[in-house]
């Protein structure tokens, strides 16, 4: 007899209080740092909220708003739009999170009578959930879910110092993913930072000895020029491909469009599979720098941007159509190259030249006429040797986070299902709260 069978069938409606948000004006919104950031559906990624991004609500309105204040812990779920590529829409507040409010078609979940809010929140995580949401969303124009389709999802509820358990097992490897998340940005901000002091304001080491011309960019250093894209880089186009070729196992490591982190960045968990034909330009190795051509996002966060491919399982990966490969010429370096992509204005200015209703399409011709001010070899060289570890280690972390994910996947249904046995595990708990 397994240990979920002595768990209690429950729907969520009994356990879980549910918040719609609030039908904030949009003609009030603000892009003020310091107003109240709010949480729409579209800032609820896989497991996080893209902070970054979100529209911002004057502090002087925020009166009688008490009950759509977000808390730590709380479980967010998008009503509309319930997916994106890698899934379900769902996040939760972290400690780390700022103070903010919750806006409407957006959901807030919070445990009562019994379920423990943490491990709601591994339930909302789980393919169990996922398997019930996906065949329930309805509408053509605009997929949506009802709080009253959410609240209908039925689950086995262990006793809640097993709750506590299960909650502290999966939290560790969330805690180790953040860590790693903020050494990542911590590494790139050093990165861009660099990057823009040398190339940007042209503090680079000897500058003071240097004169300065003109040229079509403005001043620039002697000796240095504006260039193109296409004077530096080779962009090789990715592989069309057919569903058949995809695979779970087996083939090439498939470097495709779910890769690519909004804003620039490699993100190993979405690899694919590829058993198809192929030609040697559309192959990609570790440290070779892709680019999006393509982008489903309506804020054009993907397309242009650029990543460096982290550790693969074997020797080489195969691109897929939706990206680019840039590959240096030989002239400057090409952790250079990558900075330059990553973090000039390469990626907000080329991105305006994709087109399309539903998807957006950008050709490869417009990344290479993308002009720039080209510094000499021997200063892209100097930066590459200071840069090029950071990269390196944020690509480790990236993996490390990758297996993390992983591990945390794989017990996650085992423990919800009681298929795992936690009644041992030495964590402290607690009582039940009162009703």
């Amino acid at each position: 007899m397994s240990k979920v069978s002595s768990w209690p069938n429950k729907a969520l409606e009994q356990h879980v209080d549910l918040l719609p948000g609030f039908a904030f004006k949009s003609n009030q919104f603000t892009d003020v740092p310091s107003d109240v950031p709010l949480v729409k559906g579209a800032d609820v990624q896989q497991g996080y909220i893209d902070w970054d991004n979100c529209k911002h609500w004057p502090r002087s309105l925020t009166q009688d708003l008490g009950k759509f204040w977000l808390q730590e812990g709380d479980v967010i779920l998008a009503m509309d739009r319930p997916w994106i590529p890698s899934g379900l829409k769902w996040a939760w507040i972290k400690r780390s999170s700022p103070k903010s409010l919750l806006v409407q078609r957006v959901a807030r979940l919070r445990g009562k009578n019994g379920l423990f809010t943490d491990y709601l929140r591994y339930l909302i995580a789980s393919p169990q959930f996922t398997d019930y949401i996906r065949p329930i969303v309805t509408g053509v124009t605009v997929p949506h879910i009802s709080g009253t389709q959410i609240l209908g999802f039925s689950f086995y509820l262990p006793p809640f110092t097993t709750q506590q358990r299960i909650a502290a097992i999966l939290s560790a490897y969330d805690d180790l993913i953040e860590n790693n998340l903020r050494r990542i940005k911590i590494l790139e901000e050093m990165a861009q930072n660099l990057y823009r002091e040398w190339f940007v304001k042209f503090r680079f080491p000897g500058h003071q000895q240097v004169r300065f011309t003109d040229s079509p960019l403005g001043r620039i250093p002697e000796q240095w020029q504006v260039a193109s894209i296409s004077d530096i880089a080779i962009i090789h186009r990715g592989r069309s491909y057919k569903g058949t070729e995809l695979a779970d196992e087996g083939g090439r490591p498939f470097i495709n469009l779910k890769c690519m982190e909004r804003d620039g960045g490699f993100r190993s968990s979405g690899l694919k599979r590829y058993t198809g034909l192929f030609k040697d330009t559309q192959t990609v190795r570790a440290g070779e720098m892709v680019m999006a051509i393509t982008d489903m996002t309506q804020e054009r966060r993907i397309v242009a941007r650029v990543g460096r491919v982290s550790r693969l399982d074997s020797d080489f990966g195969i691109l897929s159509m939706d990206l680019v490969r840039a590959a240096s010429r030989g002239k400057l370096s090409e952790a250079y190259l990558y900075a330059m992509l990553r973090w000039s204005g390469f990626a907000d200015e080329v991105k305006q030249h994709a087109n399309g209703a539903n998807v957006l399409h950008l050709l490869p011709d417009q990344i290479g006429e993308y002009h720039f001010v080209c510094p000499t070899p021997d200063i892209a060289t100097r930066f590459e040797e200071i840069v090029l570890p950071m990269l390196s280690l944020s690509e480790t972390l990236e993996h490390r986070n990758t297996t993390l994910r992983r591990t945390r996947d794989l017990l996650l249904p085992r423990l919800i299902s009681g298929e795992l046995d936690v009644s041992d595990l030495d964590v402290a708990v607690t009582e039940e709260p009162a009703v």
